[in-house]
Order: C-alpha cells, then sequence, then structure tokens
C-alpha cells in the first residue's frame, strides 16, 4: 500500500471579502506553498485540489513535485474535492486529507500523524486533535476506507463518516490542528499573537 497527501485548497475564501486566504504571506511565502512544502517533506505523493481557473494558487505551487487536481464542481463543498481527489489518486493508497489553511500544522505534526496511523497497524482512521482534544486536522485514511468517500456530498466533509468509523486522536502541540484563519481579523489576530510570542 502505498501513501499519499491531499491538501485541499479548492475553497472560495469567501469570508476573506475580496482578499484569498491561501496566498496570504506566511513566513516569506503563500501559506499554500507553505503548506504543499510541508507536506513534500513527509510524502513523496502530493495531490492538490484546486478550483478551476486559479492561476495564484497554481502559480504559487510553481517548481514544486506536487500534482494539481482541478475540482469543477468546488463550488459543490469539501466533498467535491475529496472525491475529485480520491480519483485522482486511486484507492490504492492510505491517504491524508488536509486542509491548506492550517498554518500551524508543521511538518513534525503531518510525521507524527503518520507514525500514529504506523503504530495502529495502518488499519484505524487517525484523527489529529488539539491540546484540549478538540477534533482537528489533518486526517489519515486507511486505504480500504476511500471507497466509502465516494458517497460524500456537500461541505462536511468526511467528519460523519469517521465518526460513524471510529478513530484514533492523535495530539499535535498547541492548537495546530484547529487554527484554521477564515477571516482578515482572523489572520490580523494570529499575526499580533506571533509577534508578541516573538517578542517574549
Amino acid at each position: 500500500m502505498t501513501r499519499a497527501i491531499l491538501l485541499l485548497a479548492a475553497g472560495a475564501s469567501l469570508r476573506m471579502r475580496g482578499r484569498d486566504k491561501l496566498i496570504e504571506d506566511v513566513d516569506g511565502k503563500p501559506l499554500l506553498r507553505l503548506m504543499a512544502e510541508r507536506a513534500l517533506e513527509v510524502c513523496a505523493q502530493v495531490f492538490v485540489a484546486l478550483p478551476e481557473n486559479s492561476p495564484l494558487r497554481s502559480n504559487a505551487l510553481d517548481g514544486l513535485k506536487v500534482t494539481r487536481v482541478e475540482v469543477p464542481n468546488a463550488k459543490d463543498g469539501i466533498s467535491a474535492s475529496i472525491k475529485t481527489g480520491i480519483s485522482a489518486i486511486g484507492s490504492q493508497s492510505d491517504l491524508m486529507i488536509l486542509p491548506a489553511d492550517l498554518p500551524e500544522v508543521t511538518a513534525n505534526d503531518l510525521a507524527k500523524a503518520w507514525r500514529c496511523f504506523d503504530q495502529n497497524g495502518g488499519e484505524k482512521v487517525v484523527r489529529c486533535v488539539d491540546k484540549a482534544g478538540q477534533i482537528g486536522h489533518p486526517v489519515v485514511l486507511p486505504g480500504f476506507f476511500l471507497a466509502r468517500l465516494k458517497a460524500l456530498t456537500g461541505d462536511q466533509g468526511a467528519a460523519p463518516l469517521i465518526h460513524s468509523h471510529g478513530f484514533v486522536p492523535c495530539p499535535l502541540p498547541d492548537d495546530h490542528a484547529t487554527t484554521d484563519l477564515d477571516t482578515p481579523e482572523d489572520w490580523q489576530d494570529w499575526r499580533r499573537k506571533r509577534k508578541k510570542i516573538g517578542e517574549d
């Protein structure tokens, strides 16, 4: 069984009021590129789900050995990205699903999630949680589970199926698993906190 990472980057950033959260600068790079680089550190096969006609996001990936997967029906929600991604990847891979808007998820965190998966025999779903136990991302799915995702609809993603199946929690540091930034205010607050931590 091979393994792959599906980086979800087909959302519309509607709450950013004209800005694209995946192009926001994080440590001198667009967030999307940074997340793709982190994914490549731990997995040779990285697939990136993108909306059609998204030159800024596509350009952010230039030079990286990732597979771009256009999602023609991205407006249908996250389920469309997952199903389109799985069609490109195939059902013979264990799969990590990683939303691209989680700037605190590091390569070390991704490696830890894979280790947790391996320690459970590669047969159980692994879902990352934050320091308080709140469920977040990424999630690692065994290959046999992927066929079940073909029936997904809407913007709920795989969460209902995962919860009905059961999963092993993988704790990540602090709020790494749950820090997603959806609005300009979220970004402003996050940058202010990072600056303060850097000054302390």
